[in-house]
């Protein structure tokens, strides 16, 4: 179970990506649902990658992967849907979601290795 490593140290530089980012968005409240989503999604990444870190069984593990692993694909759509409405520019997005898109596949990754070898 130590491949969440790398997953780990990742997760934790995004959601610290993610919490500024959402430091900067405006706060209007027309738009406050929306950052408030990417926030809530962008830190159960790394939140659920900690806990499976912890897990009682490898069925346990995957489990909170596989939940990190839906919350990555969540946090992408908040992204992509910011960007399309005019809140992210496309630099900002293109750099943090190029982010996203490496923990789904190294998540994905994780995924796939930890069914083998049940």
């Amino acid at each position: 179970m130590n491949d969440n490593n790398i997953a780990q140290t990742k997760s934790y530089d995004f959601v610290q990506r993610i919490i500024k980012l959402y430091q900067r968005l405006p706060t209007s409240n027309r738009e406050y649902v929306l950052s408030k989503q990417l926030l809530r999604s962008g830190t159960s990444i790394g939140a659920n990658i900690a806990e499976a870190s912890g897990g009682s069984s490898r069925a346990d593990f995957l489990n909170k992967i596989t939940i990190s692993y839906k919350e990555a694909r969540e946090t992408s759509y908040w992204l992509r849907l910011l960007h399309d409405a005019g809140y992210l520019t496309s630099t900002q997005f293109e750099s943090i979601h190029k982010d996203a898109e490496e923990l789904l596949r190294i998540l994905g990754a994780i995924q796939v290795s930890t069914k083998q070898t049940s």
